[in-house]
């Protein structure tokens, strides 16, 4: 085994165990939550290791990045989940690789993305992202949209061909109501899809939590926990 490859299965045997005693301290099954690698910033050698240790969902939040990493890595079983803000001239790239777009958060990028997974005829996932964090212009410092716009844009990936709405995601606000909050905050998210599936029943899925806060989303209900440096190491800086 290699260095790298020892070091991995270090490390994701120590987030197995944080996310497994979580499930534990919540009354969950450990299988009602899945692990998600984010990869960003790391070669496509270290998501070969870490399919080769049994990980099958990767994220990615850069295109000019991911685009490539999935060609390389087209022969793995993985799923390909893109989770970063996107520009709608990225659309047509991301929708050949990704498998699941969770940061859909405007109706100019749910047409966008329909048109172009129509066009490649594949059915992509989509998840809303909710900014906790939404001021006046109803989008968070990171993107997303506010809880009062999840409902017209869910009906829009609803109907939308080619694409399948599958949930809600969101990242821990830095600031507002919820700054410092991750439970709360997770806890609220969990409150929007219940409503959200009273429509859309099998909008099940719901993305909160990295590698800081995997806990806090376990205990709220979370059913992905986005997981990087803790299974990767810290990121270099990019320039």
């Amino acid at each position: 085994m290699t260095d790298r490859k020892t070091e991995l299965a270090g490390n994701l045997a120590k987030v197995e165990e944080r996310i497994t005693a979580a499930c534990v301290a919540a009354g969950r099954k450990r299988e009602e939550v899945t692990l998600i690698v984010v990869t960003k910033t790391y070669p496509a050698s270290d998501v070969r290791i870490l399919s080769e240790l049994g990980v099958r969902h990767v994220a990615e939040n850069r295109d000019q990045d991911a685009a490539p990493k999935a060609a390389a890595c087209a022969d793995l079983p993985l799923k390909w989940h893109f989770v970063g803000q996107l520009q709608t001239n990225k659309v047509r790239s991301v929708v050949g690789y990704a498998d699941v777009v969770q940061s859909v958060d405007r109706a100019r990028l749910v047409t966008a993305l329909s048109k172009e997974a129509v066009r490649a005829e594949r059915e992509v996932g989509c998840l809303i992202q909710v900014a906790l964090d939404a001021g006046a212009s109803g989008r968070g410092e990171r993107g997303g949209v506010s809880p009062h716009g999840i409902e017209e844009l869910a009906d829009l990936v609803g109907e939308a061909p080619g694409l399948r709405l599958d949930g809600l995601m969101t990242v821990a606000p830095l600031t507002g109501e919820y700054a410092g909050r991750e439970q709360e905050a997770f806890r609220r998210l969990m409150d929007l899809s219940t409503d959200l599936r009273r429509a859309h029943p099998a909008a099940t899925m719901v993305s909160a939590g990295m590698s800081a806060d995997l806990e806090q989303a376990v205990a709220a209900g979370a059913t992905h926990v986005r997981v990087g440096t803790a299974v990767l190491g810290v990121r270099p800086s990019l320039g």
